[in-house]
């Protein structure tokens, strides 16, 4: 049987408030004192992401009841629970090197996937407070300090070439070289976690290739959010950006504003 769609409307307030109130608990730590610990795979752990992840995962089964959370740290921990066609996925800090740097690129990331496709998408960056959220049908919007919410839209590609978004911490200069060959590029923005999707959904910047090892839910926050506004995600070969596969690991991906 297939899972009905949920109400996206009554949810995505639930769920800004879910991520504003981990990246609080994510910043009790980060003005403090912190150990980092390092995972199997070579990625840094602080006290921050397990607290964050043990304030949203109840939430989120609250808010949806039956609907099972897919969480970073727990499917380190203790794999992930039995395939779904509705699930939500938790990065609790995304951009953890950035949180050990303290240079405040990290983000709170929740999607709510839906048959593969990202429906909703928070992202929450604690340390500027920045938030940019959006849903299927719905739209996107951020909101800042001393900036009221507002609708967001990606730019149309401009002529005269593309702002290109980087990674703050990973990246292959060489790889991405060849893989834009002659693309004209007009300049670059360096951001870390998820707020290169927000840099393309506010129409800052244009195209955000990822030619590295990403997981599901480094991605579909940002992913679902620029949908909202317009953009798009797919792998190399032009196929969309899909979720729930068997690894939780992306392909390398290519994410757009407007063509």
């Amino acid at each position: 049987m297939s899972t009905p769609a949920p109400d996206l409307a009554a949810l995505i307030g639930s769920v800004e408030r879910i991520a504003r109130a981990a990246g609080a608990v994510i910043l009790e730590v980060y003005d403090g004192n912190f150990t980092v610990a390092w995972k199997a795979d070579a990625s840094p752990l602080t006290a921050a992401d397990e607290r964050a992840e043990a304030a949203i995962v109840p939430e989120l089964l609250q808010l949806l009841p039956g609907v099972p959370v897919v969480a970073e740290e727990a499917t380190a921990r203790d794999g992930a629970p039995p395939p779904s066609d509705c699930f939500w996925l938790v990065d609790p800090l995304d951009g953890t090197r950035e949180f050990v740097a303290r240079n405040g690129e990290f983000t709170v990331n929740i999607a709510l996937v839906l048959h593969g496709e990202p429906v909703l998408g928070v992202v929450y960056a604690p340390v500027p407070e920045d938030l940019y959220a959006g849903a299927r049908e719905l739209g996107a919007w951020k909101e800042a300090p001393g900036l009221p919410r507002h609708a967001i839209r990606c730019r149309a590609a401009p002529a005269e070439g593309l702002v290109l978004a980087c990674s703050r911490s990973h990246g292959d200069e060489a790889a991405m070289q060849r893989w834009l060959g002659a693309t004209p590029i007009q300049g670059r923005v360096v951001a870390g976690s998820s707020l290169k999707f927000g840099l393309l959904a506010a129409g800052q910047a244009d195209i955000y290739p990822r030619l590295g090892r990403t997981m599901e839910w480094d991605t579909a926050a940002g992913h679902a959010v620029l949908a909202a506004a317009g953009g798009s995600v797919c792998t190399l070969d032009g196929q969309p950006l899909r979720y729930g596969k068997p690894d939780w690991e992306n392909p390398h991906f290519v994410a757009r504003g407007r063509p």
